[in-house]
């Protein structure tokens, strides 16, 4: 048998009869096994180690087992082999030299308590004191919702190892009985993935859990997003107030999102180059000024000459005290939720509109655009969507020119032909 520097040479019981050749030497002895001693106790963890000469070259190898941590929680015993060089190059004394580091660092890892048994609340406490405080406020929020009310009151009690994919599987059922959609139980297992993701960095041991293996609740009838047409978009700008007017000008001919707008600063309107810099947001709950939601949100966008005008109309009314574009009475900035609830909504009623949000208008945007003719890369470049998928799985339902004008030919073709 070779050793090689280093390699899990064999898994086998504590001492393992070895037939030495001829020219074969044991320097130092392995401790005995419990078992072959005739005693049923705990194996010993600590150890020295042996040193062997093996070869048709000699050879010193050292060699020694270590305690490796399974997926499960349990550890399995394996034995390690270590060339250690020569015998014609390499004294016993400087053999055991080199080969002390590799036993020191199995002696040290045998005195740490291994990392099982935890449960999943005490592991959220762990994760809560050193990720979540680094994550985006609305992401937080969003954890601790999914935590609070589905994660831990079902699987809280749980150790890490016993989350599996049965596990999992058996709570995915839980939430669906309970009427929840299916992309309500995606959330909430991303969140769930999250956390364990943090905790096998960790050097916990988890349950074996794959998302892809999970079963997830049938999708029901899609609800169609909400999305202001050209002409509501009109008469909700013609009598809106200002800055409300133009705030709501940005959203639905960019296309932008609400806290995006309400965190645009001064020096984000480019007149020269006719561009809108978007670079920062705000936090729906604190009004925290933080980054975009990607890389891919921080963008400029092209700036139209009417809404050139407004902008130019309304910095003349700008105090100038601070850099944000739009600031409430008390220098400010808006809360998205007091405008959506006292003044678009208000709006709407007053105009006879159906109700809608902030986001309605960018869907609007994005409708519109793909209604024009313009391409799925096109829109997916002025909303700022990292993945062309999410362009196209929000509004794959639009129906544009080409599609339209492709039905109307086809459909005329057919009639031709069914002429009696």
């Amino acid at each position: 048998m070779a050793c090689h520097d280093p390699i899990h040479v064999a898994e086998e019981p504590e001492a393992v009869p070895m037939t030495i050749g001829a020219t074969d030497a044991i320097v130092a002895t392995a401790t005995p096994s419990p078992i072959q001693a005739g005693a049923i106790v705990s194996r010993r963890r600590f150890q020295r180690g042996i040193i062997i000469i093996r070869g048709k070259t000699p050879r010193r190898y050292g060699m020694y087992r270590e305690d490796v941590l399974q997926s499960n929680g349990t550890f399995k015993r394996v034995r390690r082999c270590v060339l250690l060089g020569p015998v014609s190059t390499i004294s016993e004394r400087a053999a055991w030299r080199a080969f002390q580091p590799y036993f020191d660092r199995v002696n040290t890892a045998a005195k740490m308590p291994p990392k099982s048994g935890m449960t999943l609340e005490t592991f959220v406490k762990e994760w809560r004191t050193n990720v979540a405080v680094n994550l985006k406020g609305s992401t937080t929020r969003a954890a601790e919702s999914h935590l609070r009310a589905h994660i831990l009151p079902k699987l809280g009690s749980l150790t890490l190892t016993e989350i599996n994919t049965k596990a999992v599987q058996a709570f995915v059922a839980h939430l669906a009985t309970g009427g929840r959609s299916r992309k309500t139980v995606e959330n909430v297992l991303l969140t769930l993935s999250s956390i364990l993701r943090k905790a096998k960095a960790w050097d916990y041991a988890c349950g074996s859990f794959s998302l892809a293996d999970i079963t997830l609740p049938r999708e029901g009838v899609k609800k169609e997003q909400r999305c202001f047409t050209d002409e509501e978009v009109g008469k909700i700008l013609a009598a809106a107030s200002e800055p409300f007017g133009t705030i709501l000008a940005v959203t639905s001919v960019l296309g932008l999102r609400i806290g995006e707008v309400l965190a645009l600063r001064i020096s984000d309107v480019d007149f020269t180059r006719r561009i809108v810099r978007v670079r920062q947001s705000i936090d729906a709950a604190t009004r925290k000024v933080q980054a975009v939601k990607s890389n891919a949100s921080s963008a400029d966008v092209p700036m139209p000459s009417q809404l050139e005008a407004r902008l130019r109309k309304h910095l003349r009314t700008h105090d100038g005290k601070t850099d944000l574009l739009f600031i409430n009475r008390r220098g400010r900035p808006y809360s998205a939720n007091k405008l959506r609830a006292k003044v678009l909504h208000p709006l709407l009623v007053k105009l006879g509109i159906p109700l809608g949000g902030f986001h309605s208008m960018r869907h609007g945007a994005a409708s519109a655009l793909l209604a024009d003719g313009a391409t799925p890369a096109v829109v997916q470049k002025q909303l700022r969507h990292s993945d062309p998928r999410i362009t196209l799985g929000v509004y794959a339902l639009v129906i544009g020119d080409q599609q339209r004008s492709a039905v109307e030919n086809r459909s005329a073709r057919i009639e031709q032909f069914a002429v009696n």
